[in-house]
C-alpha cells in the first residue's frame, strides 16, 4: 500500500505535516499487522479531520483485517465519497472486494485507482495478479507492458512481460523478450568462491529453455542448454532436460547414457527406471525381466527396481520375488514394509500368493525358527532367524488382514505381537488404527494414548494421538495432548490457530458438528476460511 501524494489532493483533503506523518505510520502499521496501533493513528487523524477520505478508507481496511466487515465497508465507502479522486481509496476498495472474492469488481476498482495514479507500481502489480487469476491474459499483457515501461531495469519486469506473451501462445515474442534481456546480462559482476552461481540468472535461463521446448524448438533448446550449462545451478534439472530433448530428437543412445547416470545418482527414483524402459523400448516381459535383473545385480541395496518387478511378474516368478522381498523386510525390521507393497493388493491372485506365503512363514518361524520348511536333519544345522523376524511378520499380518477387512484376524496378530513385545510403540499405534477401522473411536483413542505415553518426546505420535481424540469427540483431551508441544504460557488452541495448524482446526470443527454444537463448528469454519484467504486479504504478503 503506497501513501498518497499530497500535492495531487484537493485542498480539503490535504493533511498538515504532523498528520501526514501519522498517516504514513498508519500505512506501516497496517503492513506490519499492528492493527490496534493502526486504529489509534486513524483515531488521532479523524479527530481533527473527520472527513479525510484516505484515513477513512485505511480504517476500513484495518477493520476488515480484524473481521469487522460491515464497519469496514461503511468506512471505505465514506472514504470514497469524501475523496473521489484518490487512488488510495479506490485501491483499498479493490482490496476489500478481493477479500470478498468479488474479483471482477476488484479489477474495476484497481482500474479506477489507476485513472487517478496511472504509474502506481503497487496497484499495477495487484491488478496483474488478479488478471492472471481471472485468466484475463490480454489485460495481463497490457498491465505487464506498463510495468515493464516503468521499471525496465528490473529482471522481474522482463520476465513478467515475456510471460504475458508466453501465456498467450506467442512463443516467438516471449523468446525475443527473454533473449534481449539475457544479452544485457553478459557483463554481470564476477562471481566469488562463496557464491559460484547466480541463482536468479540460473532460473531465468531454465525458464527461457522451457519456452523453447514448449514452442517445439527442440534443437534450439538443446543448443541453448549446452551453451549455458555452466551458468545453470541445478545440474539434475539439466540432465533431465537433456534426456527429454534427446528422446524427442530420436537420439536414444545419448538419452540412455544420461539416464544411467541419473539412476546412479538416485537408485530409488522409480521414474528413472520407467524412463529407461521407454528409452530402450522394452515392452516384452522377458526383456523387462533381464533389464531389471541386471539393475538389481548392479544396485543390490536399491528397493525401487525390486518393487517395480513385483508389478509385472506373475505366478511362480512373482511368488519367488515377493517372498525374497518380504523376508528381507522382516529380517531388517522395516515398519513401512506393508506400505511399499500395498499397491500389489489390487490384484487378487497376488493377494492370494502373499497370504499363503505369510501363513507359511508364520508356521515355519514358530516351528523351526526359519522361513523355510525344514526336515529334522536340516533343523539341527539350519541358521535360525532373529526373534524380531517373527515380531515384524506378526505386525505385517495385522496390517494385511486389516486391509482385507478381516478385523478379527488383524486383532489376533497384533495382540500376539504386543504380548510378545510389549515395548514397541508401532504395535500400539496400529492396534488403535484397527479399532478406528472397526468404528470404535473411543477405544482407538485410548490405545493411541497408550502409544503416546510410551514416547512422549515424539511429535508424530503426539499429533496422531491428538487426531484420534478429536475423532472421538474428546476436544479438551485433544487440546491437552497437543499442548505438550505448543509454546509455554499460551493456550494450545490459540497457539495452533496462530500457527495455522489446519488439520487440528478442521478436526475441531468436525468434532463440534458431530456433537451437534453447530454454532461452535460454524465459528471454527469461519476461522479456517479467514486463514485460507489471508493472502488475499493482506496484500503485503504479495510483495
Amino acid at each position: 500500500m503506497s501513501s498518497t501524494n499530497q500535492s495531487t489532493q484537493p485542498v480539503s483533503q490535504q493533511l498538515p505535516t504532523r498528520e501526514n506523518s501519522q498517516f504514513k505510520k498508519l500505512v506501516r502499521f497496517y503492513e506490519q499487522k499492528q492493527y490496534k496501533k493502526g486504529l489509534s493513528c486513524t483515531k488521532e487523524i479523524l479527530k481533527k479531520f473527520p472527513n479525510h477520505g484516505e484515513t477513512l478508507a485505511m480504517k476500513g481496511l484495518i477493520l476488515n483485517s480484524m473481521g469487522r466487515k460491515e464497519e469496514s465497508l461503511e468506512n471505505i465507502r465514506n472514504g470514497i465519497k469524501n475523496n473521489f479522486t484518490s487512488h488510495v481509496v479506490w485501491h483499498v476498495y479493490g482490496l476489500w472486494q478481493r477479500s470478498e472474492r468479488k474479483y471482477d469488481e476488484a479489477i474495476k476498482a484497481y482500474k479506477r485507482a489507476l485513472q487517478c495514479e496511472k504509474d502506481s507500481l503497487t496497484i499495477l502489480r495487484d491488478l496483474s495478479l488478479l488478471q492472471i487469476q481471472m485468466r484475463d491474459l490480454d489485460g495481463y499483457k497490457e498491465t505487464r507492458h506498463q510495468l515493464f515501461n516503468l521499471k525496465p531495469g528490473q529482471r522481474q519486469s522482463w520476465v513478467g512481460f515475456a510471460m504475458s506473451y508466453h501465456l498467450l501462445g506467442d512463443y516467438d515474442m516471449a523468446q525475443s523478450v527473454l533473449e534481449e534481456f539475457r544479452k544485457t546480462q553478459q557483463d554481470r559482476p564476477a562471481l566469488s568462491p562463496d557464491k559460484p552461481f547466480d541463482i536468479e540468472h540460473s532460473e531465468y535461463l531454465l525458464y527461457q529453455n522451457f519456452v523453447l521446448r514448449e514452442s517445439g524448438q527442440y534443437e534450439d533448446a538443446l543448443r541453448h542448454i549446452q551453451v549455458h550449462e555452466k551458468d545453470i545451478y541445478n545440474k539434475l534439472t539439466i540432465a533431465e532436460i537433456k534426456y527429454d530433448l534427446y528422446m524427442r530428437l530420436g537420439t536414444n543412445d545419448r538419452a540412455e547414457t544420461i539416464l544411467r547416470d541419473l539412476i546412479e545418482r538416485n537408485t530409488e527414483n522409480k521414474k528413472y527406471y520407467h524412463m529407461l524402459e521407454k528409452c530402450l523400448q522394452v515392452t516384452d516381459i522377458n526383456d523387462k525381466m533381464k533389464l531389471y535383473e541386471n539393475l538389481i545385480e548392479k544396485y543390490p541395496r536399491a528397493d525401487a527396481p525390486k518393487q517395480i518387478t513385483l508389478h509385472f511378474l506373475t505366478g511362480e516368478s512373482f511368488a519367488k520375488a515377493i517372498g525374497s522381498y518380504l523376508q528381507k523386510g522382516f529380517q531388517k525390521g522395516v515398519p513401512s514394509l506393508f506400505q511399499s507393497v500395498k499397491s500389489l493388493y489390487a490384484t487378487s491372485d497376488k493377494v492370494q500368493i502373499i497370504d499363503t506365503l505369510l501363513l507359511t512363514y508364520l508356521n515355519n518361524l514358530t516351528k523351526y525358527g526359519t522361513f523355510e520348511t525344514l526336515s529334522d536333519t536340516e533343523n539341527l544345522t539350519a541358521e535360525v532367524e532373529p526373534a524380531t523376524s517373527l515380531l515384524w511378520l506378526q505386525y505385517y499380518l495385522a496390517q494385511h488382514y486389516d486391509y482385507l477387512g478381516e478385523i478379527n484376524k488383524a486383532f489376533q496378530y497384533i495382540n500376539q505381537a504386543i504380548y510378545d513385545t510389549p515395548t514397541l510403540v508401532e504395535l500400539y499405534m496400529f492396534k488403535a488404527k484397527i479399532f478406528k477401522h472397526a468404528g470404535d473411536y473411543q477405544t482407538a483413542a485410548s490405545w493411541m494414548d497408550e502409544a503416546q505415553s510410551m514416547d512422549t518426546a515424539d511429535r508424530f505420535v503426539n499429533c496422531k494421538c491428538t487426531k484420534y481424540f478429536l475423532r472421538a469427540n474428546q476436544i479438551n483431551t485433544a487440546l491437552e495432548i497437543a499442548g505438550k508441544f505448543t509454546r509455554e504460557n499460551s493456550s494450545p488452541a490459540d497457539y495452533l490457530r496462530e500457527m495455522q495448524c489446519m488439520w487440528f482446526e478442521l478436526g475441531m470443527a468436525r468434532a463440534y458438528r458431530r456433537l451437534k454444537r453447530y454454532g461452535e463448528a460454524l465459528k471454527k469454519c469461519h476461522e479456517i476460511d479467514r486463514v485460507e484467504f489471508e493472502d488475499e486479504k493482506d496484500p503485503s504478503r504479495n510483495g
